[in-house]
């Protein structure tokens, strides 16, 4: 599969996730280490790991379609992030489904 081009990518996935006191360092490398993880999805055309405050971080990513969509939220980012939460979040990532509805790219 070729990547979309910027003008075909009109889905995105908005996580809002918030580090437990002391365990901010270990969300950052968790989400910089799973970078790896998105270059194995070809689905997903773009992925950013984001720190929005001191421990508040997020994850935005693009696709194409529905169908890669669903499938990064099953996939193995969601799944690692998920088997660290107890560990490592104040609360469960807010994760909202958003619509692009303008880009430069």
């Amino acid at each position: 599969m070729t990547a979309a081009s910027p003008t075909a990518v009109t889905l995105s996935l908005l996580a809002r996730i918030e580090a437990k006191p002391g365990k901010e360092a270990e969300v950052e490398a968790l989400l910089r280490s799973a970078v790896g993880l998105a270059a194995e999805e070809p689905r997903t055309v773009h992925w950013f790991a984001l720190r929005i405050g001191p421990t508040t971080f997020g994850i935005f990513d693009t696709f194409a379609d529905e169908v890669g969509r669903k499938e990064h939220l099953a996939g193995r980012i969601a799944a690692a992030l998920m088997a660290k939460a107890p560990e490592l979040l104040a609360a469960p990532p807010v994760i909202e489904h958003v619509d692009i509805i303008a880009a430069k790219g």
